[in-house]
């Protein structure tokens, strides 16, 4: 295809994801089920079929920026605290569901080579947090269960990918075990090292850097910086990007601006919701040649392969959280953990969703093997998205039903927290209204209509904080009605502005500023009730 072909195409596919996600919440379709079937359709476009995704691309353009994400926004106080049961799931669980998978892969389709087996298990291992915390925080889960699955899902990556990465090796060159322990030191070492550096200097830079667009810049090229020179090296590019992700993510809020937070924090949402949504469009524009690719094997020998591979990516989650974990707390000194109640177990072993980093690991698998053509792509690609697609709408959709069978109590804890910091918050800035007022460096109007507007946020959080059970339904319909009233004063101010410019009473330049004021005003929550 003609470059300009490739540019239509792309074009193509995004408006695709935009369809499909406006699609998919008014018929309350899952996202991924319908970003595949509208990928499938367009491929019945003339060109579309041609579209040919590279494994290299996947690797060097999606996962990268996908791991720093979900590195940077984990929380490392919590984790730090839950780090026994999150390691044992992110390390033992992962590389027991890889190498099961694999195994039942291997009896099932035994023309498949052992180090592609263990690739597909590496590439479907990995749980997704994002899918399942979206739910678990709708319905008020245990702070604990979300804890444990957001920080597994970070550590997860990097040993699945690791995992991944000397599958692909041994699959060109036979590793013998001393070997394939040697490159696995240098791969994790390194990777670990590098990005380690990788963050200390963007930090350095962010420190010196006064521009707002310019460090904006900056934190869309760190996760590439830090993954794709690493992996040129021979390291773990994942590893990299993690850890960088995390250290200047624990660090972030004293590097950067406020208003540089806000458009990162909004630009970051847009890029990963778009990277994630094209990779299953682009699932849905290769399944004519996976199903081509497939088409040598019986239909039942493909379906057995599917269900048998998807049973065992679900059950050894759950068995692993049922019976194995409580075995820890039998473990001497400091491996001795606490596996938690059995309904936060059963909720944590079904919430093992597989998402869009599955998928790119799947689509990065290599063309071709050393010289020849690697005949079990089709064929892992197939499975690895029956995984993630069964998991997805399976787990996905029955997991707010399995909290209420099992009677799972609400919390109410980050609400909670965030009505203390207000008061607090608002307390600190009635004592420095009256500081500035008694030194004379504000006057006494500006300083009571912000001393009204403080003590009217600092009550509604008292309020909320002090409710009993049968008030708690009132006190939030007060504080929602007050995030309301501010909603629609900031539109009001909004439309008045608006006219201002369109009346070409103010220029550009001020109108801009004057939005930017009001972006950041905006409350999170406007409807009432």
């Amino acid at each position: 295809m003609h470059d300009d072909a490739y540019i239509l195409a792309g074009l193509l596919v995004v408006l695709t994801v935009l369809a499909g996600r406006m699609l998919a919440g008014r018929l309350r379709v899952p996202d991924a089920v319908m970003l595949v079937g509208l990928g499938f359709a367009i491929s019945f476009l003339p060109g579309m079929r041609q579209i040919h995704v590279s494994p290299e691309i996947v690797l060097l353009v999606f996962l990268p920026p996908l791991i720093y994400n979900a590195a940077f926004f984990s929380a490392p106080r919590e984790m730090r605290a839950e780090a026994r049961p999150i390691i044992a799931l992110a390390v033992g669980m992962t590389l027991v569901s890889a190498f099961a998978i694999a195994g039942v892969t291997w009896l099932l389709l035994p023309d498949t080579a052992w180090p592609a087996a263990i690739a597909l298990g590496a590439a479907v291992a990995p749980t997704d947090a994002v899918a399942s915390s979206a739910v678990l925080k709708r319905v008020g889960a245990p702070r604990r269960v979300l804890t444990v699955l957001e920080g597994e899902s970070l550590i997860n990556d990097g040993v699945a990918l690791t995992l991944f990465s000397l599958a692909v090796t041994a699959m060109v060159t036979p590793l013998t075990p001393a070997a394939g322990l040697l490159e696995l030191v240098k791969v994790v070492a390194g990777g670990i090292a590098y990005g380690t550096v990788i963050a200390l200097l963007v930090t350095w830079s962010r420190r010196r850097l006064r521009d707002g667009n310019t460090q904006l810049v900056v934190s869309l090229v760190t996760p590439f910086i830090a993954y794709i020179p690493a992996e040129m090296m021979g390291f773990s590019g994942v590893l990299a990007a993690v850890v960088a992700g995390f250290y200047l993510g624990t660090r972030g809020d004293g590097i950067l601006p406020p208003r540089v937070r806000v458009t990162g924090t909004i630009v970051w949402q847009g890029l990963v919701m778009l990277l994630e949504s094209v990779l299953f469009v682009l699932l849905g524009l290769q399944l004519h040649e996976v199903l081509s690719g497939v088409s040598g094997l019986a239909p039942a020998q493909l379906v057995l392969s599917a269900v048998a591979v998807i049973a065992v990516s679900v059950l050894v989650r759950l068995v692993w959280q049922v019976w194995v974990a409580p075995v820890t707390r039998y473990l001497p000194g400091k491996l001795r953990m606490d596996p938690g109640p059995v309904r936060e177990r059963i909720i944590i072993g079904w919430s093992g969703m597989r998402g869009a980093i599955s998928l790119a690991i799947a689509l990065s698998l290599p063309l071709t093997v050393g010289r020849g053509e690697f005949t079990d792509r089709n064929v892992l690609i197939f499975l690895a998205a029956a995984v993630v697609l069964a998991t997805l709408v399976g787990q996905g959709t029955t997991l707010p039903l399995l909290l209420r069978r099992l009677g799972v109590p609400q919390e109410h804890g980050l609400r909670s927290e965030i009505a203390a910091a207000e008061v607090a918050m608002g307390r600190a800035a009635l004592t420095r209204i009256d500081e500035l007022l008694s030194d004379a460096l504000v006057d006494e109007q500006a300083a009571e209509t912000y001393r009204q507007m403080h003590k009217l946020r600092v009550k509604q959080s008292r309020a909320l904080l002090e409710a009993g059970p049968e008030q708690r339904p009132e006190a939030k319909q007060r504080v929602r009605g007050a995030a309301f009233l501010r909603h629609e004063i900031t539109r009001a101010e909004r439309q008045a502005l608006n006219r201002l410019y369109r009346g070409g009473d103010i220029g550009h330049e001020a109108f801009q500023t004057l939005q930017r004021e009001l972006d950041v005003r905006e409350p999170h929550r406007p409807h009432p009730g």
